[in-house]
């Protein structure tokens, strides 16, 4: 491939990303499908993740050689925001971002030539298992035991708030190794001694799994500690978080104007009134800032110094300003926007799960001054 120019500049290959992104998710997940599918037993649709894969979705960020598109995060930073904008359900962030960036950081290239085919063309569903107690954000909170046995090893420890674990295939699991260090594993999700669970979850439109680990057979991913690794790729899902955070936002502040335009009250429309315009004008306002700290962060994916700053710092800022604006949209909408039945419901239940899914504001406003030396 000629090198890509990284860059939110608007160009023709970003603007077809964004338009056929919206006009297939427009058309195969609207919200009565997003309503079906939270309230079936999986969330889940299989010939939807087909489609998805069909479309490229599932390895935009894989190279060619392994059966991917070879783009970077810019690209996929573009198509996040509009499944986010979407509600979009199923186990997209989980295997084709958080997953698959974890083998192509930490794993060998015999391993990637294994395992990362099988993600880009969708026939194989992944998942990130690194996280075991509340608030248990920092990579020393892992506790699961990593054991050699014969030529591989052995872990045993439970898991929880896995994203999309009762789906996956194959678990990406972060163990601790006899050293001290963490090291990152391969589990087959079906193998003996694995016992995955749903859990609750605020979001309905997203599923959070605890998996016990019992004695389970694993492979090392490369040929050491892995923790660096780990924590490129939780970086990156940070930024992904936050580029999908945007989206819903924006479809909140246009859901909000949309109301604001049609609503009569009085004779005229509420959007006329001092109040609303002053809440849709603040909107708009965090929207935009949160916009230009996912899109800064995408940039910046492929510099790790960078990175470490623009991740938390993007993770912060668009969590807080999602939730907001959710909340907001529905006070706009008054009493119809408190009833559980309304859209807006779907979206400020993502906001509130997303604040949390990897750590709270606070947390990634600590790891900002880390970064900073504060």
């Amino acid at each position: 491939m000629a090198e890509r120019q990284v860059s939110y500049a608007p160009t023709e290959e970003l603007d077809l990303i964004r338009s056929t992104a919206r006009e297939f998710l427009e058309d195969r997940v609207g919200i009565p499908v997003v309503r079906e599918l939270m309230m079936s037993e999986t969330g889940f649709d299989r010939s939807l993740w087909k489609e998805l894969a069909d479309l490229g979705w599932t390895g935009l960020t894989i190279d060619e050689a392994h059966g991917g598109a070879g783009y970077g995060f810019v690209e996929l930073s573009v198509l996040l925001e509009e499944m986010g904008r979407a509600v979009t359900p199923g186990p997209f962030l989980a295997s084709a971002v958080m997953a698959t960036e974890a083998i192509k950081a930490a794993a060998t290239p015999t391993q990637q030539a294994e395992l990362l085919p099988g993600l880009a063309s969708g026939e194989t569903i992944a998942t990130l298992a690194v996280w075991e107690r509340p608030r248990g954000w920092a990579l020393d909170d892992v506790a699961t035991i990593a054991a050699p046995a014969d030529s591989a090893w052995v872990l045993s420890g439970r898991k929880r708030f896995v994203l999309d674990g009762h789906l996956a295939d194959l678990l990406i699991v972060a163990a601790r190794l006899p050293e001290g260090e963490v090291g990152l594993f391969v589990v087959d999700a079906g193998a003996e001694g694995v016992s995955i669970t749903q859990a609750p979850a605020l979001d309905p439109t997203r599923r959070l799994a605890d998996v016990v680990l019992d004695g389970v057979a694993a492979e090392l991913l490369g040929d050491g500690p892995g923790a660096a690794g780990l924590a490129h790729a939780l970086r990156l899902g940070l930024v992904a978080l936050a580029n999908e955070e945007v989206g819903g936002a924006q479809r909140c502040l246009e859901m909000s104007v949309e109301h604001a335009k049609t609503r009569y009250q009085f004779g005229r429309p509420i959007g006329s009134f001092q109040a609303i315009k002053h809440r849709c004008a603040e909107m708009l306002v965090r929207v935009e800032q949160a916009r230009s700290a996912a899109y800064y962060a995408a940039r910046v994916t492929d510099d790790p110094e960078e990175l470490e700053i623009a991740a938390p710092l993007a993770a912060a800022l668009c969590s807080e300003a999602y939730l907001w604006v959710a909340g907001e949209n529905i006070q706009v909408h008054g009493g119809i926007g408190f009833t559980w039945e309304h859209d807006a419901h779907l979206y400020f239940k993502r906001a509130k799960a997303s604040t949390l899914l990897f750590g709270d504001p606070r947390h990634h406003r600590r790891r900002l001054g880390d970064a900073l030396g504060l």
